[in-house]
């Protein structure tokens, strides 16, 4: 009588999900030959997904690629110097700042002011210039 209750349990759906097929290293950037699609798991399930991103941690082989483990490509490496640019209305301040941490295009990063030896946080463009307010 267990058994068939058990059996009529609704069991969740496994879709396709994409795995390495190597042990890539953090740093590394995913090409097409890195991943595979398999049945099961959780992830990711298109190559285009991942394929130019980052590694930001070890990916080993035959494992899922999870979002965590993936970024865009680092623009800013720890310790460059960047500048930092504060927006508001007509008041535009720029100033020169080092990098904390790695970050790429949209990620936020910690950046310690060069002048006023100050922390801020504040997101990456595209041109390695970090902003620090929203611009209008």
């Amino acid at each position: 009588m267990r058994w068939l209750m058990l059996a009529l349990l609704p069991l969740p759906a496994l879709a396709d999900t994409l795995v390495a097929t190597r042990t890539i290293r953090a740093q590394d950037i995913l090409t097409e030959a890195d991943v595979m699609q398999v049945s099961g798991g959780k992830g990711f399930d298109d190559p285009l997904q991942v394929v130019g991103m980052e590694a930001r941690v070890a990916i080993y082989a035959n494992r899922p690629i999870r979002p965590e483990d993936i970024g865009p490509p680092a623009l800013i490496e720890r310790n460059q110097i960047v500048t930092l640019r504060y927006t508001t209305g007509p008041l535009h301040i720029l100033t020169e700042g080092r990098a904390l941490a790695r970050a790429g295009v949209g990620e936020t990063v910690r950046v310690m002011n060069l002048s006023s030896r100050s922390t801020v946080t504040g997101r990456v463009s595209s041109d390695g210039t970090v902003i620090t307010s929203p611009q209008p």
